[in-house]
């Protein structure tokens, strides 16, 4: 019999919440606390938080509202989450990673296009801090999971939940499985080449211009895929 490995900090933190809630009796919708609280009460550190709070939204736990009056809230446990942990369910088949780029890909355009249609100005705030942290990334870890964020936050703000919720499935499949290009001759101009598409990309999303939206979706799509990111 083959002994299961240990589990991660983020991933005994994430058991220990998901068991907690439901301890609590804490109903769908229902405020469970910021990441700073998380930290405070566990005494993890903030990426071991963070990665704990992926797992539990993945896993259809745990829902993250940014802005004013946001935080991690219960997940809905209606038909859109079903939908993901079935996505998420087949995470081991062999094909998964490819499946996961062309889906993301096909619904690329229909989330960017609701993004730029329903904006506020605390989402455009929002969406362009998280594009100058993706400049400003020391190494390419931390520019591959800005990236991620980046995209779950426009993806977050578009209106069509059933998109969002596959569209986001995706991004767990494919985050998990980016490789590492740091110490690659061409890494350096393959960042910044992708960098400046996702500054055009934010600035169209935020203009409201769905044309520009388009053009800019297209653009993203054009680069080789070493990540697509």
């Amino acid at each position: 019999m083959t002994s299961r490995a240990p589990l991660s900090r983020s991933e005994h933190l994430a058991d220990t919440l998901e068991e907690q809630i439901r301890l609590d009796g804490l109903a769908d919708g229902q405020r469970v606390g910021s990441l700073d609280d998380l930290r405070a009460s566990s005494g993890y550190s903030r990426p071991t938080v963070s990665e704990a709070v992926r797992l539990l939204r993945d896993r259809g736990v745990l829902t993250v509202r940014p802005g004013r009056g946001g935080g991690l809230f219960v997940a809905d446990r209606g038909p859109v989450v079903r939908l993901r942990h079935t996505l998420l369910s087949v995470a081991d088949a062999p094909t998964t990673v490819a499946d996961a780029i062309e889906l993301r890909e096909h619904l690329e355009l229909l989330v960017d296009l609701g993004a730029a249609r329903c904006r506020t100005d605390a989402d455009i705030v929002d969406l362009r801090a998280l594009v100058t942290a993706m400049g400003e990334a020391p190494d390419w870890p931390a520019f591959m999971a800005s990236n991620w964020a980046l995209h779950e936050r426009i993806a977050i703000i578009c209106p069509n939940e059933m998109a969002r919720a596959v569209y986001l499935s995706t991004l767990g499949q494919l985050s998990s499985t980016t490789p590492d290009l740091d110490g690659e001759t061409d890494a350096r101009a393959y960042r910044e080449s992708r960098h400046r598409a996702h500054v055009d990309l934010v600035e169209a999303i935020t203009s409201g211009d769905l044309e520009r939206v388009a053009v800019a979706v297209a653009a993203h799509a054009s680069s080789p895929t070493q990540a697509r990111s």
